[in-house]
């Protein structure tokens, strides 16, 4: 029996299981060594039995690896896994998340093509997208992700790619997929979701009617900050596209990489459960303190979009974003001091990590963007994002609260 065939029965077994066993079972077929976990193919190349096999491989008549910046077992691995959980056809790896919306705008956009994104965005896709994107003669415009008509209203003839996180960095903002892929698909534009904070384990955007879903896999994918890299997930067709860019232009994954993420993918359910959990407990704490003025956690009963987010997603995912003032000090010099005072989280821009991270949005993570974009975007100059790991809850309150104390 092929690899393909073999495949193709693993899937099958695999189809009505929980996304747990999938995660767990998915995606990888041992090599004739019987090997219980995925290897590690650390290797550029690959060799053949004779010139004519290896004209049939580099033509594409036969299948299987030749260079792996486009052909590895290990990434391959990750991305069959990948693709399973997000119930797209195939996934594609690449060197990291930015790599990934690189790749998406190189496959799907061309001089003269409309892209039309939500405004509330990770600071270096805004980046991409005004600085690189625009170089390319793309034409972007930005509206409110929560704003449907304002997203039929800004759609033009030209309009061929529709973008938007849900939830938004840092503010966690839900954009209705559904109905926004409705929009996309009456004016013959492809709709592509951030997936990031919220992972196939609490989140299936392509089920929802989405074309591609986008992951920097650093993050949940991985689950404790180890490598970086990225993903697209959608259709054979679509994904063929994407291919292309990472083949041509090398935006490739590594295999030591990639076995890590699927490495990570193993767990994925069970940490996304246990972050959402806890950052619900730290949100509403959150929400109790006086020197906090607001909390932007889906979770939350007073999150304006809350009531979405219960529908089409299963948890509400690690990431909150809250906003502190003092009477003593400016809005950063508040939001510094209670990021200095803390003892036990990790000031890091990075996030969905098992050690809870805590970053100052508007001087770290989005400090590239001008003033007017932030104040756009809702950004306040107060705004703390707080990545949940799996600490006790008790502690990461503790630790916020030495700072908070302060103001």
């Amino acid at each position: 029996m092929s690899r393909e065939d073999q495949k193709q029965l693993l899937n099958q077994r695999l189809e009505n299981l929980s996304l747990d066993t999938r995660a767990v079972r998915s995606g990888f077929i041992a090599s004739s060594e019987g090997e219980h976990s995925p290897a590690v193919f650390m290797t550029s190349s690959f060799t053949y039995a004779s010139a004519s096999d290896a004209a049939a491989h580099f033509s594409g008549k036969v299948k299987g690896n030749i260079y792996s910046r486009f052909t590895n077992p290990s990434v391959r691995v990750f991305e069959d896994k990948l693709a399973n959980l997000e119930g797209g056809e195939r996934a594609i790896g690449t060197a990291s998340g930015m790599g990934a919306i690189l790749t998406m705008g190189l496959a799907y956009l061309a001089a003269g093509d409309h892209l039309l994104s939500s405004r509330d965005l990770f600071g270096s896709t805004v980046s991409l997208f005004n600085k690189y994107f625009k170089k390319l003669g793309i034409e972007v415009t930005y509206v409110d992700g929560t704003d449907l008509d304002a997203w039929q209203a800004a759609m033009q003839p030209n309009t061929k790619l529709l973008y938007c996180e849900t939830p938004s960095n840092p503010l966690s903002q839900i954009v209705d997929v559904q109905k926004l892929s409705q929009i996309a698909k009456k004016g013959g534009a492809l709709l592509a979701v951030d997936n990031c904070f919220c992972t196939p384990a609490l989140q299936r955007p392509l089920e929802l009617g989405a074309d591609i879903v986008i992951h920097s896999a650093t993050k949940y994918l991985d689950g404790q900050g180890r490598a970086v890299g990225g993903a697209l997930v959608g259709s054979n067709e679509l994904m063929e596209h994407a291919y292309g860019v990472v083949r041509t232009g090398g935006v490739s994954m590594s295999p030591f990489n990639a076995w890590i993420f699927a490495k990570g993918l193993e767990t994925l359910g069970l940490r996304m459960r246990a972050h959402a959990e806890a950052a619900l407990k730290i949100a509403e704490w959150l929400e109790a303190q006086p020197q906090v003025t607001k909390v932007h956690y889906a979770g939350l009963t007073s999150h304006p979009d809350h009531k979405l987010a219960a529908a089409q997603q299963s948890g509400f995912g690690g990431i909150i974003g809250f906003e502190v003032t003092s009477t003593k000090l400016g809005l950063v010099e508040a939001a510094w001091q209670v990021i200095d005072a803390t003892e036990v989280l990790s000031i890091t821009g990075n996030l969905g990590d098992v050690r809870s991270t805590i970053t100052h949005p508007t001087t770290t993570t989005h400090g590239r963007l001008s003033d007017e974009e932030r104040a756009q975007a809702g950004i306040n100059d107060g705004l703390i994002r707080l990545s949940v790991g799996l600490e006790s809850v008790e502690d990461i309150q503790a630790d916020l609260a030495r700072g908070l104390a302060l103001l």
